[in-house]
């Protein structure tokens, strides 16, 4: 009879350590996961404000040179407009890496891209306005510099 009890309790105490090892299993897992998708999340998110912020700088070297070259006219119109619609798409990806990332200092040099990218229609002659061109490039080497090791 002792020798069935102490089977019994051999038997209970393996059941009860195999549900808690694969309940941390589970948790561990799950964990994984989660910091996967996030990462992967980022990623879409850098990606996507990287993106928005060249095109907007693009846009906006456009629009000082449509307006140098002939103010008010049509084309300078067109391409003042393009650079709002670059503008509101660049906004959309900083709210995305603002939303997503938990890290003040890179949220900060986000912004700075945008910022910086966002002043360089205010140029005053071309080589202020290839001073600001690189100026924002740079904030966004910064932000790529920044964010890069975290995603890998």
């Amino acid at each position: 009879m002792d020798v069935a009890l102490i089977a019994v309790a051999g038997t209970l105490l393996g059941v009860i350590a195999t549900h808690w090892f694969q309940g941390r299993m589970t948790l561990r897992t799950a964990a994984l996961a989660r910091n996967e998708q996030l990462r992967q999340e980022r990623i879409a998110a850098f990606s996507a404000f990287a993106g928005a912020v060249v095109e907007y700088r693009r846009s906006q070297n456009d629009r000082w040179f449509r307006a140098v070259e002939n103010p008010g006219s049509e084309e300078a119109e067109e391409s003042r407009h393009a650079s709002y619609r670059q503008r509101t798409a660049a906004h959309q990806a900083l709210f995305r890496v603002q939303l997503i990332c938990d890290d003040a200092a890179l949220r900060q040099l986000a912004e700075a891209a945008f910022v910086d990218t966002h002043c360089l229609h205010e140029a005053v002659g071309a080589e202020d306005r290839a001073h600001r061109s690189e100026q924002a490039k740079e904030a966004l080497s910064r932000f790529i510099a920044a964010a890069a090791p975290g995603l890998r």
